[in-house]
């Protein structure tokens, strides 16, 4: 059993690194990325320009962040349960979207939201490792 809880919180401060980082370093593309305006096509002389802006470079960082921390909970949590737990980065990036940078996000799109916002609740009450849960006889 206490296994099962240090294994519990260890994911949930992986998984709460991952989506913050997710949510944050996509947000900070987007910021940057409308700096440029609409570019039609990307040429390789404006290439260090893109990158070198404050923004994107930060976006970069946070989403390398993401990648340490989404392979770590892969490294001991099933593939199944990390997933669904950090898709809760995609209901803050829609608020993010619609909060800090006006965009409109219509009902459709915040039902299906909520609708997985409820499948993450759902996914987040059950054990990260059904392997070593089943070893243990700890399967909910």
């Amino acid at each position: 059993m206490r296994d099962f809880k240090r294994i519990r919180t260890k994911t949930f401060l992986f998984a709460g690194v991952a989506i913050l980082s997710n949510v944050l370093g996509n947000f900070a593309l987007s910021r940057g990325m409308h700096q440029f305006g609409r570019m039609i096509s990307v040429s390789l002389t404006s290439v260090p320009g893109v990158l070198l802006n404050a923004w994107i470079a930060s976006g970069i960082c946070l989403l390398a962040v993401w990648m340490v921390s989404q392979l770590s909970l892969l490294s001991w949590a099933d593939l199944s349960y990390v997933l669904p737990i950090t898709s809760a980065s995609y209901v803050l990036t829609a608020l993010l979207g619609a909060l800090a940078l006006h965009e409109t996000v219509s009902l459709v799109h915040w039902i299906g939201i909520g609708l997985i916002f409820a499948g993450v609740m759902v996914v987040g009450r059950t054990h990260p490792r059904t392997a070593a849960a089943r070893a243990a006889g700890a399967v909910e």
